[in-house]
């Protein structure tokens, strides 16, 4: 199940998803803003040139959260996924980006049974002080769990990082943290400024190396 980052469904994320299906897996790239109805898609190289980023994309990011997508919607996804013939055995990967790491984490700590991995790539908000936090949940995660960070993120500081850490070792989450040098917060995406195809390749080839361990 892949997470979508904050701009939603568009050509870049499908091209992602793509990638990840290429190698053999089959990949449910959802639409985490349907709650909003029908919207076009989003073009990140005007939503950041406009400098309204979060005045456009705000009633958006308000119609989800960790809760609704990844305890309620996975629920969903799950029991879709269990209808297809094409899926073999029960072992579930995830991966998210931007806000969708978050929802990854928290997938893996409320459907524990199913998922085997999940990563989380330059995500903030991974253990905050909300009641949703996905640092909440580490006692309950049997995933084996890779975690991406990028350089000078505030929605993921360095106190975030040590308490994420902190309670992962606390619960013995098997988990890999990395913090990508150079890489600034949404980096594997190719349609936004700050894309760095050298740390999106090391991302991806990490991403698919966690996925055939865990679900082969």
């Amino acid at each position: 199940i892949f997470y979508m980052d904050g701009l939603g469904i568009r050509q870049t994320l499908k091209n992602m998803a793509q990638r990840i299906a290429d190698e053999g897996f089959l990949v449910l790239l959802p639409d985490l803003y349907y709650r909003m109805g029908a919207y076009a898609p989003f073009n990140p190289t005007e939503i950041f040139a406009s400098g309204a980023f979060r005045e456009k994309l705000g009633p958006y990011f308000a119609s989800t959260n960790p809760q609704k997508a990844g305890v309620e919607d996975t629920r969903a996804f799950i029991a879709h996924l269990d209808t297809r013939g094409d899926v073999k055995g029960k072992k579930i990967g995830v991966t998210g980006y931007c806000m969708g790491g978050a929802i990854a984490l928290t997938a893996a700590g409320t459907h524990p049974d199913r998922i085997a991995a999940a990563a989380s790539f330059h995500a903030g908000n991974l253990a905050s002080d909300a009641e949703t936090s996905p640092h909440l949940l580490a006692s309950k995660i049997k995933a084996e769990v890779y975690v991406a960070a990028a350089v000078e993120d505030h929605s993921y500081p360095p106190e975030m990082e040590a308490r994420l850490k902190q309670a992962f070792d606390a619960a013995h989450v098997n988990y890999r943290h990395e913090t990508y040098e150079g890489a600034k917060h949404g980096w594997t995406k190719a349609d936004f400024p700050i894309y760095n195809r050298d740390a999106a390749e090391r991302a991806h080839r990490e991403l698919i190396a966690l996925f055939r361990r865990q679900l082969s």
